[in-house]
């Protein structure tokens, strides 16, 4: 199943033990990827890069280290080179320090020696061998030039004259190679940050991409599922009971959540169903009295009718039994009709949507409390729009959101009053105004009107439920209930719902 897939089924909004199986199932039958394996595969990830980026840096001070210890034996070589040269130079001029010149290059010789190591490492054994050569070359030049002093005169002066020359070779070679070591380690160190701050820059930029990478993947891991369990829920209060179905390849824990919403879906829908049939209920209750008399005055009828044909029937002629008859039948036909009604309005089982006309829902709920509106002395005053369009509901919910609506307001006018239904179309919906003259409904009281089980109606006349199960049944119907009230002014509830468009 691609990711793309929907997370929502388009079916029904009832759905039944199998399939709930069935969904769950299918959201069972994936592949498992844990969000625990995810996390810990990103932080091991990111223990890694930095792990990598350590190791680097480590080394790259490493490096520095050692470029640093050389430059400090060179610039030691040459400074020993430099005092034997200066020294050299006040033996020629003033006849003394030629012992110091020796102690420096033999110090300086030393210094290669003790270091070879590290030198060879950097300068590679053509050039190593080349500055100790130069090295050995000018300290054996100094120890000559020390032993020609016991010589005589002339001799001696022809001697130091060419030792002069060869100490000025080899000691200018000397410091040119030293310098050249320097020169050249102190390009490589440049070179080598300017390697290192491409190496951070190029870092960095990685670093950017994974950081990217990774927020994808959580974003997907976490907030997609988070988001989309948030629609779940914001659905499920409207009402939209419709089962979760697999949204991506694998499963994971919100895969067992994706299961316990469904079951509590479930759960919900049929709790939503009795409370439905006990709001019903309700109704009927108080339709009772009104209900019995509409059956009565029939009963009545047929009654003394019959009454009449037994004792005298051989009285009658046969137009009299025929009319007889004929009022007994008619009387039969009145109170099956209000029978049929009252068993369609407390039908138990799921209600399918359809194409239904609001106008017939609304008459058909008239007739249920036709008696009442009669008793209690209250006048109709109905004016339905012709030719209204359908709309897709369910008959027998909306003709309970009705009754409930018609009983309150006759309940809300006891000495009698006018109850005003209206109908039309507005836009695409279909727009009802059912109107009292009642006594209304004090501000304190007109938030709380949808709240299950509040009521202002004296113990033992009302549960409650009538607003709240009317505000969830055009909940689903994808409409709109609001009350306008006052004290002293009646009560106007407004209900609209959409056109049915397919």
């Amino acid at each position: 199943m691609p990711d793309t897939a929907t997370a929502v089924s388009e079916a029904s909004d009832a759905f039944g033990p199998c399939d709930q199986v069935e969904i769950d199932r299918s959201l069972l039958e994936r592949p498992a990827i844990s969000i625990r394996i995810r996390v810990a595969s990103v932080f091991a990830l990111l223990f890694f890069l930095t792990a990598a980026m350590t190791l680097a840096a480590v080394l790259l001070v490493s490096q520095l280290r050692e470029k640093q210890r050389f430059l400090e034996n060179v610039g030691d070589y040459a400074f020993e080179i430099d005092q034997a040269r200066r020294f050299e130079k006040d033996f020629f001029l003033y006849g003394t320090n030629l012992a110091d010149a020796l102690a420096h290059i033999r110090a300086a010789h030393h210094l290669l020696d003790s270091n070879e190591e590290n030198l060879r490492a950097v300068t590679g054994p053509e050039m190593w061998a080349r500055m100790r050569e130069t090295a050995v070359l000018y300290e054996g030049s100094l120890e000559r030039l020390l032993e020609i002093q016991e010589v005589g005169e002339p001799e001696r002066r022809r001697q130091q004259h060419l030792i002069e020359a060869e100490l000025r070779t080899y000691g200018a070679q000397a410091i040119a190679d030293a310098h050249e070591m320097i020169d050249r380690e102190r390009f490589s160190i440049a070179r080598l940050l300017q390697t290192s701050a491409v190496a951070a820059i190029s870092a960095q930029l990685m670093m950017l991409f994974v950081m990217t990478f990774l927020a994808v993947v959580v974003i997907r891991a976490f907030l997609n599922p988070l988001a989309r369990f948030q629609d779940y829920a914001t659905r499920i209060g409207n009402g939209d009971y419709t089962p979760i179905r697999p949204a991506r390849r694998f499963r994971d824990e919100f895969s067992d959540l994706a299961i316990t919403f469904n079951k509590m879906m479930c759960e919900l829908k049929a709790r939503q169903d009795q409370l439905i049939h006990s709001g019903k209920m309700v109704a009927v209750g108080t339709l009772t009295a009104g209900i019995a008399h509409e059956l009565n005055n029939p009963i009545n009828n047929i009654g003394f009718n019959v009454e009449a044909m037994l004792e005298n029937y051989e009285d009658y002629s046969d137009a009299e039994k025929q009319r007889m008859l004929g009022q007994i039948y008619t009387q039969v036909e009145r109170a099956g009709a209000t029978v049929r009604d009252l068993l369609d309005f407390t039908r138990v089982g799921t209600q399918a949507f359809a194409n239904v006309s609001i106008e017939n829902v609304i008459d058909s709920t008239l007739k249920l409390i036709a008696n009442e509106l009669s008793l209690n002395s209250v006048e109709l005053d109905l004016d339905i729009a012709r030719d209204l369009p359908d709309i897709n509901g369910s008959p027998g919910n909306l003709q309970q959101v009705f009754l409930n609506l018609f009983l309150n307001s006759i309940q809300a006018m006891p000495e009698g009053g006018r109850l005003a239904v209206r109908a039309a179309l507005e836009d695409d919906l279909i727009r009802i105004d059912v109107s009292d003259t009642g006594s209304g409904i004090s501000p304190e009281n007109l938030d709380k009107v949808f709240d299950p089980f509040f009521t202002t109606k004296e113990v033992g006349e009302g549960t409650g439920l009538g607003l709240s199960v009317c505000y969830g049944i055009i909940e689903r119907h994808k409409g709109s209930i609001v009350i306008d009230s006052s004290p002293g002014r009646g009560t106007t509830v407004t209900i609209r719902l959409p056109v049915n468009h397919g």
